[in-house]
């Protein structure tokens, strides 16, 4: 009978699991920074019938335009998405370092990060502001035609966030991006449909001969290369519009989000309107763009798995080379090879990138730190790294520095400087202090990338103008003067680096990024034909006699070095070099909207104050929520500027069979968070002596301050959070005991500090190899009762006996008063397989060994994608104070030892869970709960730490 009960437990909490995968996806996809601005920001607005533009003051222009462009958009581009259209508000954040964009239902807004990448390879060399309008609103005008069939009765009955769990589940990620990209690449002259960089990853599996199912390169892999949802959904829908026409994925998407066939609603949609199965439109698709074009010939790769990526070498002394280096299993690190044999300098700070410049035994590369208190604000700063011992020294804080490079003697460093909005200048930098030592006039407003040092006097760029054209440009960094050594074009450059009187860098040309090269003397331009082992070369490093640089293959990026002498240098003209640049098979002119982002004018927009204060109750959605015993239903809400969190709810214990009514609300608009927070039980119950039931309701305030801070930096990232709270408690029995009881009610103060600290983490790394996770917690009642609780937690990580194991070792201690006049609710983590009680005195100390299994790569219809399978063998050991016998204390073990293994999936093709099963053997009684020894439960971990 205990097997069996077992069983069913096991298989209800597995029921459950489902609900709260369901549930989860509702409450948000995408990242978000709660109250990650200063308070003193003074916010402005632009207010159009489309879109209402929220943005700090000083960045004007930059809001008109966004403005002006999604106005635009509305017109244009909505016939090929469907009619609806609902204003959207766009918050412009120009103080982080990271460039991205969102939009987001729960609430219906979307965030710009203002700074533009340094890689045009990746992202392009469009505006930045006017990627991300271009971008981000066709994500407006997808949720807005979404809002049909099923889709609409699930906003009707949970909020915007149910529109987008069912819109999640109805259409597949890679249509919302890969319909985006083809907007950039329609209505500009560029986007990423027309970058050859785009195309690497796919050009890449197909050359290798890899052959990857639907599923895996819906879901990925932990130990093979897959390409992202950004560039199947392009090829998928540019194929799409090509063959069927502009309108076959609006009604395509309208019926899938409509469900009309409840499972499966997007394949058969297409299969409807493309008279052919998913499956063959899938194939169709990929194997048009396969065909585009002349392949450069490769022999499929020998390794069966993903290596490592090596990026930016250079040439160091007696022949070695200096390089970036990164794997699956490792995190990056710099590397000095010679004679074919490896020598780890160091491991790299928390970077953006994998960019730095090396010069006479000194690296010199941009870290990421983020801001400790107000996450909106965040800083790329120096560091100078000694080859030879391994030392490294920050030498900026608080800047916003990208794509550094040394001079020969290896006293000054230039560096972009980005300012709020994406406005650049070059400064010189000394680099042994870090003073600025001069800054580098910009009068034409250009957009500087990877800068390198010719001599003292001159530097030479890959530079962006405002139209989205890119030049190589050599700037005299006296004055400022720029002169542009190519014609400006939309093909997009970067990596230079200066041999002599030559310039060499990568380009895109045709379909692929090639080398080019330019002679200073004459200003002729050379295209280098060479022979490669991936595709694309990138990232030069030269010599007089070689060229060495970085190809993309299937098994990450592989160095390659070649002798010029057998390089074509094949000269090219300037007609050539501005040509229009590759559609890859794509006709982008038969729609009406095909380039209008040159024809955008800003005209009669005007600016005005926004209060942040505006909305900032703003109820969106109804999100049940299931943590067995405990089911809930809340009303939950944010303001637009997400500095003000509020929830009503209400919730039914199953235990206990009480009922919840309550609130909460959390503001961070100001330095600490301040919170409150209400509720009521009704019919709480417990039992007496006999059995006889004793009833009350319970009502309860709280109110309190915390402050999250983020103090990562260097190699480590960390998180401190500490706060404490004053609640209120009022109980009022009822029944028989109400009079004879009455009613009483507790003040009490909880305190609390959590701290996490980690090393960085590889993809197939379960846990970061260091790690620490500490829990503090202290409850201490202050009226009308002496009760009181200490909560000490701890869980700490290091490398077991491979790089991706795990050794996990637990320590937990819980002390309270034994007054019992109130005992507070018990968090101790008692030794598994136990029923946990509140006793007065427990301590624990518990081992862990994590470890993958395998690496299944392999779903079922399309519902259930593994990833990986991995175990943990685990033991702990508690003692607990359980009685006392004639003054004496009796302190008993509980001790169990057993193993968990655990399922990394994904459902949906979309929403990422991980889940297992423990099995615990009792070394001792459980004293609390059920007989026997075995233990069998479902568990839904929780991960603690960032990747």
């Amino acid at each position: 009978m205990s097997i069996l009960k077992n069983i069913l437990d096991l298989l209800m909490k597995s029921v459950i699991c489902l609900v709260c995968l369901i549930t989860s996806l509702a409450i948000g996809l995408h990242a978000q920074r709660f109250g990650g601005d200063k308070p003193s920001v003074p916010w402005r607005q632009v207010n159009t019938a489309t879109a209402r533009v929220i943005f700090p003051k000083g960045l004007d222009s930059a809001a008109i335009r966004v403005a002006a462009i999604v106005q635009q958009l509305s017109k244009s581009t909505i016939p090929t998405i469907g009619p609806q259209q609902k204003k959207i508000d766009i918050v412009l954040h120009p103080n982080t370092t990271i460039s991205n964009g969102y939009v987001a239902l729960g609430p219906f807004r979307s965030e710009f990060y203002l700074t533009p990448s340094q890689n045009s390879f990746d992202l392009g060399s469009l505006r930045w502001q006017d990627m991300l309008s271009i971008h981000e609103y066709r994500h407006v005008q997808q949720y807005n035609n979404f809002n049909v069939g099923l889709s609409k009765v699930f906003r009707i009955l949970f909020g915007q966030e149910g529109q987008e769990l069912a819109n999640a589940l109805a259409v597949p990620n890679w249509f919302w991006e890969g319909d985006a990209v083809f907007q950039e690449t329609l209505v500009s002259n560029q986007g990423r449909g027309r970058l050859p960089f785009f195309y690497n990853d796919y050009r890449s599996l197909w050359l290798a001969g890899k052959k990857y199912s639907y599923m895996k390169l819906r879901n990925g892999s932990l130990r093979d290369f897959t390409p992202d949802h950004y560039r199947l959904g392009y090829m998928m829908v540019a194929y799409g519009r090509e063959k069927y026409g502009d309108d076959f994925w609006r009604k395509t998407t309208r019926d899938a989000a409509a469900f009309k066939g409840l499972f499966y609603p997007f394949q058969k949609a297409v299969k409807q309107y493309a008279g052919a199965g998913f499956n063959q439109f899938t194939n169709d698709a990929l194997n048009y763009f396969k065909n585009q074009g002349a392949h450069q010939a490769m022999a499929p790769t020998a390794a069966k798995h993903f290596i490592a990526d090596e990026a930016f070498p250079a040439y160091a002394a007696d022949d070695a080379i200096v390089y970036m280096k990164s794997s699956y299993k490792r995190i990056p690190f710099f590397v000095e090879r010679k004679n074919n044999e490896e020598r780890k300098i160091r491991i790299r700070d928390v970077s953006l990138d994998n960019q730095f410049s090396y010069r006479n035994g000194k690296i010199v590369y941009a870290s990421y730190r983020p801001g400790a208190r107000w996450s909106w604000n965040d800083f790329s700063e120096l560091q100078v790294l000694d080859v030879h011992s391994g030392r490294q020294k920050t030498i900026t804080r608080h800047t916003k520095y990208f794509s550094p490079d040394i001079s020969e003697d290896g006293k000054t460093i230039v560096a972009v400087d980005v300012q709020p909005g994406g406005k650049t200048r070059l400064h010189l930098i000394d680099a042994e202090n870090g003073l600025l030592v001069k800054e580098i006039p910009n009068s034409e407003n250009l957009f500087y990338t990877y800068p390198k040092f010719i001599n003292q006097e001159q530097i030479i760029a890959t530079v962006r103008k405002s139209s989205g054209e890119m030049v190589l440009a050599l700037i005299n960094s006296n004055d400022g003067t720029v002169q542009y050594l190519t014609a400006a074009a939309y093909r997009v450059l970067g990596n230079p680096v200066v041999q002599h009187d030559t310039i060499y860098f990568t380009a895109s040309d045709q379909q692929y990024d090639k080398l080019f090269a330019l002679s200073l003397n004459n200003k002729k331009l050379y295209r280098l034909l060479l022979a490669t082992n991936g595709i694309g070369a990138y990232q030069p490093a030269v010599k007089p006699d070689t060229i060495l640089f970085s190809t993309f293959t299937a098994n990450g990026y592989q160095l390659q070095q070649l002798p010029k002498k057998e390089m074509v240098w094949q000269e090219m003209g300037e007609a050539e070099w501005t040509a229009a640049i590759n559609s890859f098979g794509i006709d982008l002119t038969k729609n009406s909207a095909a380039g209008l982002l040159s024809s955008v004018e800003t005209k009669n927009l005007e600016t005005k104050k926004y209060s942040s204060t505006t909305g900032l109750f703003n109820f969106h959605s109804l999100l049940p929520y299931i943590t067995d015993p405990d089911y809930s239903l809340s009303l939950v809400g944010n303001n637009v500027l997400n500095t003000m969190q509020s929830e009503l709810f209400v919730s039914y214990n199953l235990n206990e069979q009480y009922k919840q009514l309550g609130f909460n609300g959390t503001y961070s608009g100001l330095f600490p968070y301040i919170s409150l927070g209400g509720s009521y039980i009704i019919d709480r119950r417990d039992f007496l002596a006999a059995n006889k039931p004793l009833y009350w309701n319970e009502s309860q305030l709280n109110a309190g301050l915390s402050i999250p801070l983020n103090l990562s930096k260097g190699r480590t990232i960390t998180n401190l959070l500490f706060g404490s709270d004053y609640v209120f408690k009022n109980i009022s029995y009822q029944g028989v005991y109400k009079d004879s009881i009455g009613s009483n009610h507790l003040a009490y103060i909880n305190s609390y500090v959590s701290f996490t600290g980690q090393s960085q983490k590889a993809r197939q790394q379960i846990y970061p190899r260091f790690a620490q996770a500490i829990y503090l917690n202290y409850r201490n009642a202050v009226q009308n009762a002496d009760a009181w609780q200490f909560l000490a937690s701890g869980s700490f990580y290091v490398p077991g006996f491979s790089y991706t194991h795990n050794i996990v070792l637990n320590a937990a201690y819980q002390f309270r008063d034994t007054l019992n006049f109130y005992r507070f609710t018990n968090s101790f983590p008692f030794s598994r397989g136990y029923e946990s009680p509140n006793l007065r005195n427990m301590y624990k100390l518990g081992a862990n060994y994590h470890l993958p299994l395998a690496y299944p790569d392999w779903g079922f219809a399309n519902m259930v994608y593994f990833q990986r399978i991995r175990a943990n063998l685990f033991y702990d050991y508690t003692v607990a104070r359980v009685a006392y016998n004639n003054g004496l204390r009796i302190d008993t073990k509980f001790r169990s030892t057993g193993a968990e293994i655990f399922f990394d999936t994904k459902w949906w093709n979309q929403l990422p869970l991980n889940f297992g099963f423990r099995y615990s053997h009792l070394l001792d009684a459980d004293l609390f709960g059920a007989t026997g020894s075995e233990r069998f439960e479902f568990v839904l971990p929780v991960n603690l730490f960032q990747r």
